[in-house]
């Protein structure tokens, strides 16, 4: 409980993607967590094990439990219905419970499947976080047969380190339209900008004003000076502004938003220059079932050419769902199909108004409101919106 994908790792590969002194959990309190890390003997200017933050977020849910006032169950939540005055909740196990709010605080959506790989059977991991990926890296650790990655952004990396991790010494290859990976950490001087200093309401015109902000102080100080208005700059973005960011900038912007630690840069860095992982341009062409494993053609970024490789496993690693109308997830689907929720303008995630209510007495968090919000999936943001939602609750539940 309390964990979710990201913090529920064992591997000690697996590393934080902020700093310890920006990971607290409560609102108001932006050192907790780094307090607990330097208990520990950690450095709050360094990133913590994830399975270290899930100790600490279980530390917290621990005493909120012990408080009296909350109570967990384990149970998938497959509907729910408002009635006028509260919601019904029904678990798969045929239970069910009354609750005057709701909030869908459910995290990433689970990675829909690629076409290219639609008739190849169990050789494709759809879900490179559940079973049938850890039980495909045990069987190419013992075979070091090749492995090929489609994606190259963070989950492309959480899964090469685990495969070095367990020893693993075949050949992977991560293939994405621009191959491009995230960046590393590295300190820097701060450069912050007052909000009227960014040009607002069109991409070129803030892409150039980053481009010309990175050559005088450098691009991490430029795009960590915009965190603050992050929200304000998406907003500003009518719908058509949005959807060219979502196809041009996204890709680039994610990279260098969202970094990774300097030791886990250097692993991968250090696989790449052995030759053990290719990071690669291109495109699949098509994918079939050959000879117990998988042969793959691709064709690399500019070239004509469709070249041809067997992979013992395919991993679907372009990220989480991105949009809401495919979402398998059974208690968005009874929402949505209810037409209780509705997705937003760009159909990756629910509408919601200013105080993030869904509907009545219905609230959504996390990327589940990206499409308002967009900087919205790290813990410095969700753990402001939590503090909002609740106090926006405690405010509807006094009325």
């Amino acid at each position: 409980m309390g964990k979710g994908v990201a913090y529920s790792t064992t591997e000690a590969v697996h590393l934080l993607n902020v700093r310890a002194e920006g990971m607290s959990a409560l609102a108001g309190e932006p050192d907790h967590f780094a307090r607990r890390f330097r208990a520990e003997g950690g450095d709050p200017t360094g990133f913590a094990q994830r399975r270290f933050f899930a100790r600490y977020l279980a530390e917290i849910l621990d005493e909120a439990i012990a408080s009296g006032c909350v109570e967990l169950v384990a149970a998938t939540a497959v509907a729910a219905g408002f009635n006028g005055d509260d919601w019904r909740i029904t678990f798969d196990d045929g239970s069910s419970l009354e609750a005057s709010v709701l909030v869908l605080a459910v995290g990433n959506q689970e990675p829909e499947s690629l076409s290219a790989f639609a008739n190849v059977g169990s050789r494709f991991i759809r879900n490179p976080w559940g079973a049938a990926a850890r039980k495909a890296i045990e069987t190419i650790v013992q075979t070091g047969e090749a492995a090929l990655m489609v994606g190259t952004g963070l989950t492309m990396v959480d899964l090469a380190l685990s495969l070095d991790a367990a020893g693993y010494q075949g050949r992977m290859v991560a293939l994405s339209r621009r191959g491009l990976a995230p960046r590393s950490h590295a300190d820097f001087d701060p450069a912050p900008v007052e909000r009227d200093e960014v040009p607002s309401g069109g991409v070129r015109a803030l892409w150039r004003w980053l481009r010309k902000r990175s050559a005088q102080v450098g691009w991490r100080a430029a795009i960590d000076s915009l965190r603050p208005h992050s929200h304000h700059l998406w907003q500003s973005l009518d719908s058509k502004e949005q959807q060219r960011f979502l196809r041009h900038a996204r890709p680039w912007w994610d990279v260098h938003r969202h970094r990774i630690a300097p030791e886990v840069a250097a692993t991968i860095a250090g696989m790449v220059a052995d030759g053990r992982l290719e990071i690669v341009a291109g495109r699949i062409v098509s994918a079939r079932e050959a000879n117990r494993g998988l042969e793959v053609d691709y064709r690399r970024r500019a070239s004509s050419t469709i070249r041809s490789e067997r992979f013992a496993y395919a991993f679907n690693c372009t990220g989480p769902l991105h949009s809401i109308e495919r979402s398998k997830d059974p208690l968005l689907r009874s929402l949505l199909d209810a037409e209780q929720v509705r997705p937003d303008h760009l159909g990756i995630g629910l509408e919601i108004d200013g105080t993030c209510r869904a509907g009545e007495h219905l609230w959504a968090m996390g990327p589940l409101t990206k499409g308002r919000y967009w900087e919205i999936i790290a813990v410095p943001d969700i753990r402001e919106q939590a503090a909002a939602v609740a106090d926006d609750i405690a405010k509807e539940l006094k009325q």
